[in-house]
């Protein structure tokens, strides 16, 4: 299905209490202590009013840094509040280096936090609720309409006045469309991934709304590697004491908040020239779902044609927001110029 679908309207006026009672109730019991530890700075710093901060969990990423905290701060974030999860990479000394930077490390590895979630949570309730978050991966930007003119607060203050908590934003798997093995990205320039990993799928997604969420699935993963995974993610949100990422961060409760318009896209890099030796560690490393039964099957694949190429006649080359408003990725969060 092609992408102008998810510009329509996804709100649901029917009631999801009872769904949202029942993950509830499933999730007592499990909630774990986080055991998380602050690195840097020595002392807890209080976030005011007027912060916009953002939670990440970072493994071996070094890369991206540069760019990934460059492009938030450009968005308007003001304090960055990260788990690593005991990379070796060097990207623990590099986000100590950051002074609008909280850097927290925890005694359990991601898979035991609830794949990072309990992380998230407790992270929220150490830094305080009734204000706004932004929840991202290292490897995700967030692009909406016009974002390199209207910074978060800008779209904050327009989803609030449309009564919208929560922002909806499909990911976008990024790659490169010819050789990959010379799409060699180091983060030791100026350059933004995109400009390296700079094509997308513009159609085969398949959207389907539940009780629960809208699923979107496709992109170059389900068409290259058959992998069925859940794209939307709610990376912009207003955090309340009825908030909970619940048993998915792809469906977060409470489920009627999941039905917004697609406003943004997470651009998400996986796809570089070092890409099947991420996916054996991650294969090796044992922390993602079902035994890491996607990056298992993925490594099928690459091992019965380690040249493929992922470009094909979809292939979409980035050039910038408006873009994916003109093709129906992003809803238009503004008024037209």
């Amino acid at each position: 299905m092609k992408g102008p679908l998810w510009r329509r309207s996804l709100f649901r006026k029917g009631l999801t209490w009872y769904r949202t009672s029942r993950s509830r109730k499933r999730l007592r019991g499990i909630e774990q202590d986080q055991s998380l530890s602050l690195v840097s700075p020595q002392q807890f710093r209080q976030l005011t009013d007027s912060d916009l901060p953002l939670v990440f969990l970072c493994r071996n990423d070094r890369r991206l840094l540069p760019s990934f905290l460059k492009h938030y701060r450009s968005l308007g974030v003001t304090r960055f509040i990260c788990v690593d999860d005991r990379s070796t990479d060097g990207s623990a000394e590099f986000l100590q280096s950051q002074p609008d930077l909280d850097l927290w490390t925890s005694s359990q590895r991601y898979k035991d936090a609830r794949r990072g979630k309990a992380w998230r949570e407790g992270l929220f309730r150490t830094y305080g609720i009734n204000r706004w978050y932004l929840n991202i991966d290292s490897d995700e930007f967030l692009i909406y309409e016009r974002c390199f003119e209207n910074p978060l607060p800008v779209l904050i203050r327009r989803l609030e006045a449309q009564s919208i908590n929560r922002l909806a934003a499909p990911m976008l798997d990024m790659y490169p469309l010819n050789d990959i093995a010379a799409a060699e990205f180091t983060g030791e320039d100026e350059r933004m991934p995109w400009q390296i990993a700079d094509c997308y799928d513009q159609d085969g997604y398949e959207v389907v709304k539940n009780d629960r969420f809208v699923r979107i699935r496709g992109g170059v993963r389900k068409r290259v590697f058959g992998a069925d995974v859940d794209l939307m993610k709610y990376p912009l949100l207003f955090w309340d004491k009825d908030c909970s990422l619940g048993e998915n961060i792809h469906q977060p409760l409470p489920y009627d908040r999941n039905f917004s318009p697609i406003f943004g896209v997470l651009l998400h890099f996986k796809f570089f020239s070092d890409y099947q030796e991420r996916v054996q560690q991650a294969i090796d490393g044992g922390q993602h779902f079902g035994g890491a039964r996607e990056y298992v099957n993925m490594m099928e694949k690459i091992s019965a044609n380690p040249d493929m190429a992922f470009g094909y006649s979809g292939s979409a080359h980035f050039s910038g927001p408006d873009q994916l408003v003109e093709q129906g990725f992003v809803a238009q969060a503004f008024e037209r110029r």
